[in-house]
């Protein structure tokens, strides 16, 4: 984590003493690439983006659990800059081809339809996929997390 993440976090809390502090899970950017960290963080901070899905095999490779509710992430740029806290609202698993049109939509992603969040995201978990040594398959574990914006760095927006 790096010190400006823990800086920012360090000073969310002093403003939300009923945060604690084990409320933390991740540091974290989205997506496989510089260009994707930005364009999902931007979709995030405009507050079109209120869901991500992520292949439950990198938690499992990991050693790391799904998130949960009450779960709370910094988001940062590629760089590690952070941007915002987000928490997570619930979680649940499904086989990708059962993800529905209502969670691609929530992602926020190209224009919003099931079929455009299966084509961006079947390259994305064949690329994530493929760095773990699996098949991507149709029917792999996705876990579709839904989340609130809870708080943007100051100038970030």
């Amino acid at each position: 984590m790096s010190s400006q993440a823990l800086d920012y976090w360090a000073n969310f809390r002093s403003e939300h003493p009923q945060v604690d502090e084990a409320r933390l899970y991740e540091v974290f950017h989205f997506g496989d690439s510089e260009q994707l960290a930005s364009e999902l963080a931007e979709l995030v901070l405009a507050g079109r983006k209120r869901a991500t899905a992520s292949a439950l095999w990198t938690y499992e490779a990991e050693g790391r659990r799904a998130p949960r509710p009450g779960d709370m992430s910094v988001v940062t740029t590629w760089s590690g800059q952070p941007l915002c806290i987000i928490e997570t609202l619930g979680a649940e698993i499904h086989p990708f081809m059962a993800v529905d049109a209502q969670f691609a939509f929530d992602e926020g992603e190209g224009d919003g339809s099931l079929a455009s969040w299966r084509l961006g995201h079947a390259g994305y978990f064949e690329r994530e996929c493929a760095r773990l040594g699996r098949p991507f398959a149709r029917d792999m574990p996705v876990v579709c997390e839904r989340f609130r914006l809870v708080d943007v760095l100051a100038g970030e927006r």
